[in-house]
């Protein structure tokens, strides 16, 4: 099995069975053995009323005890080593499954790292959860093909060659079976991949509805549009449920063929056989085993059309993995340097100057214009941005990762100790992570925790408040200590007292350093060495907080809202 830190390979993602045939590929040994035990196996299953009906013929026909306790032994010992051969099977297909899984989550996280901050741009994150909760079982469920689907088409070969040697109308009517299954159960199994596809699109479509319902819940509910998506999403379920019964009926008749057609199987070749023992062509061992064999055969067949199940169903889930590892970054065509002291930054399509070594800040009546300036400043998608003169997308992209930090206020925390999270890829000394924590206003909640830094936090900080969360992500920007922080929203969820404090500490503690926030809070305002006041994302007017509120009335409206708001808090 796949090992937590071994690379996973270059997946094939020229199609569904291309990736489902590179999982088999990258274990062939441990695929080769699957199928050996499995064919062995189900083979050894048909010795069973070979032996009986040698102990029929030879013992208790003829009253030859000897051959009958030797044959009854052989049968005995046949039956012990095929059952180790079944535990060894589900051992081994196991194994196999489990690689596949752990190396489709492994190619799909290092595709994910990959996209990085695009990944959100490209795919919606109910289609991400979709993938890797449902998809990637599917995926390693359906490589059940590469044991019992093997030793189902073995078995049903030997069996057939055995049944020659009884009587050749039986080993024809058995030769023409699987065709006749394959014929019956095909059409079932193309439609139910048409079926599950659409089942799996609106799947990702309601699970995206459902996360962005959780995390906007609250404020739906203040501007009582609470129902509104409700409704919504009730529609969209029971659209996905009607769907789901679609790819229930089809599911249904498929596992209903695969119980009813080798039962009906088993009695047509069972009445073929008792006529020709009723008129003498086969002895009543070979009836016995005839049966025997049909019985055996009905676990191949079964097992065949199980496959092909799984099969449909793993191409449907590998098609939507290939194409999330389809997807690409956002190019990275830069080979010139960064400027090599700090820099003006410059964002033509807005208008915004961003001078070096000062905190600015961006307001505008509608967070999308500010927040869009902001990702063309940390050059997240193309734009016509400049640094130092030098356009942004011509700079090589890890030169302006290591000195461009943008903190988003709702970025992820994952789960771990607080110092763990705080400290990113870095390892930060004692003093730093208590300055970090002291200009993010933070001291509260390390001396609130049980184990101070070291206490585990939940993953998205579960067990933090809103406003806590916020702070820990702004301890995490600031320990990261970039030439240029573009903080978006950094105060959104605090109480005035705390929003003042911490604009007050994030002047002094970034002093000589650029700094950019986005805010409508004159408390934060109030601090900022230049105001960039947005309308229409376009600047219309730029000074301090002061300068602004005397000059500007679009402005001075935009930020006394925020004023009222504070005189209600407090």
């Amino acid at each position: 099995m796949i090992d937590a830190y071994e690379e996973p390979g270059e997946p094939d993602c020229r199609g569904g069975w291309r990736y489902l045939w590179w999982l088999v590929m990258r274990q062939k040994t441990r695929s080769v053995v699957g199928a050996l035990i499995s064919s062995v196996w189900m083979v050894l299953l048909a010795a069973t009323p070979y032996l009986m009906s040698r102990a029929v013929d030879d013992g208790l026909t003829t009253g030859d005890q000897a051959a009958l306790a030797g044959w009854t032994g052989a049968l005995f010992a046949v039956g012990m080593f095929n059952a180790w051969l079944s535990i060894m099977r589900h051992r081994t297909m196991t194994r196999v499954r489990m690689d596949a899984n752990f190396r489709t989550v492994k190619v799909l996280m290092g595709q994910a790292v990959r996209l990085g901050a695009t990944l959100p741009r490209r795919i919606g994150a109910g289609e991400v959860v979709t993938i890797g909760v449902g998809d990637v079982q599917t995926i390693s469920q359906s490589l059940t093909v590469v044991g019992p689907g093997v030793g189902a088409v073995v078995a049903y070969l030997v069996i057939a060659g055995l049944l020659v040697s009884v009587s050749v109308p039986i080993a024809v009517v058995v030769l023409l079976g699987m065709p006749l299954v394959g014929v019956l159960v095909g059409p079932l199994l193309g439609r139910l991949q048409t079926t599950e596809t659409r089942y799996r699109e609106r799947q990702g479509v309601l699970t995206a509805r459902i996360a962005d319902l959780a995390g906007g819940l609250r404020v739906l509910n203040g501007l009582g549009g609470k129902g509104l998506v409700a409704d919504a999403f009730r529609h969209d379920s029971q659209r996905l449920r009607a769907q789901g019964y679609r790819v229930g009926a089809v599911t249904s008749w498929v596992q209903a063929l695969g119980v009813g057609l080798p039962t009906l199987f088993l009695a047509v070749v069972t009445w073929l056989a008792a006529r020709l023992a009723a008129q003498g062509d086969i002895t009543v061992g070979e009836l016995v085993s005839v049966y025997g064999y049909v019985a055996v055969l009905v676990g191949p067949v079964a097992f065949f059309i199980e496959c092909g199940y799984q099969v449909s169903r793993g191409v449907v889930a590998a098609r939507r993995v290939v194409r999330f590892l389809r997807l690409e970054p956002m190019a990275d065509t830069g080979t010139r340097d960064a400027p090599a002291e700090p820099a003006v930054l410059h964002d033509p399509e807005s208008g915004v100057r961003v001078l070096p070594g000062r905190l600015t800040a961006l307001a505008g009546a509608l967070p999308a214009d500010t927040v869009a300036v902001v990702d063309r400043l940390g050059r997240y998608v193309p734009s016509a941005a400049t640094w130092g003169g030098v356009a942004l997308d011509e700079i090589a992209l890890p030169q302006v990762r290591e000195r461009v930090l943008v903190a988003d206020h709702e970025s992820d925390l994952f789960a771990g100790p607080l110092c763990e999270l705080v400290g990113g890829a870095g390892e930060p000394d004692d003093a730093a992570v208590e300055r970090a924590v002291r200009a993010a206003v933070a001291d509260d909640i390390v001396r609130g925790l049980p184990d101070g830094l070291d206490t585990p936090i939940d993953a998205q900080g579960r067990n933090l408040s809103g406003g806590q969360r916020q702070r820990v992500r702004l301890v995490r920007a600031l320990l990261a200590g970039p030439e240029v922080l573009l903080a978006i929203e950094p105060t959104s969820a605090l109480d005035a007292h705390t929003e003042a404090r911490v604009a007050e500490r994030l002047h002094a503690g970034r002093a000589g350093r650029t700094t950019v926030v986005t805010t409508t809070s004159p408390l934060v305002l109030d601090r900022a060495d230049t105001v960039h006041y947005l309308v229409d994302g376009k600047v219309a007017a730029t000074g301090t907080h002061t300068e602004l509120l005397d000059g500007e009335p679009g402005y001075r409206a935009l930020v006394a809202r925020d004023e009222d708001a504070e005189e209600v808090m407090k």
